[in-house]
């Protein structure tokens, strides 16, 4: 990852999200008793502004509050795969990235594929960057389609 990508107080702010969400499907909690814990806990370690902190914390609330209408995007996305089968942090991701899709607008499509991609390198498994990066090619790609 480059020094530009560490740096950017957005993916920052999509990184925490990403651990303050394993942490909320780990242990449950509501997102802001999860947030509470994850800044306590691991605060220090980030150097995220009050607007980067703000970020993900709406990312992560936002994520949890709409995953009735994510989950299905991406169950129809992975052909002949439960989503309860895929790996967790790669569904994490995806959920994250679906989330910022649908109601993100300001963040170009190309843009948040991108991000999920740097996560899946950063955090997923040999194959995450490829599942994760087709997955929301086709998200994306039906979501374009169902636009007026």
């Amino acid at each position: 990852m480059s020094a530009d990508r560490r740096n950017d107080r957005r993916h920052q702010g999509r990184e925490a999200a990403l651990q303050m969400l394993y942490q909320w499907e780990l242990g449950g909690g509501t997102p802001p008793e999860v947030a509470a814990s994850f800044w306590t806990t691991h605060g220090a370690e980030t150097d995220l502004s009050d607007q980067g902190r703000a970020f993900a914390e709406a990312l992560l609330a936002g994520t949890v509050a709409a995953l009735a209408a994510i989950d299905p995007l991406i169950q129809d996305a992975c052909e002949h795969w439960r989503l309860s089968r895929l790996a967790l942090i790669d569904r994490l991701i995806l959920r994250i990235a679906v989330y910022e899709l649908l109601h993100e607008a300001e963040t170009p499509a190309p843009v948040v594929i991108d991000e999920a991609i740097e996560l899946a390198r950063t955090f997923g498994g040999d194959d995450a960057v490829r599942f994760v990066n087709g997955v929301l090619d086709g998200i994306r790609k039906k979501l374009e389609a169902d636009e007026p």
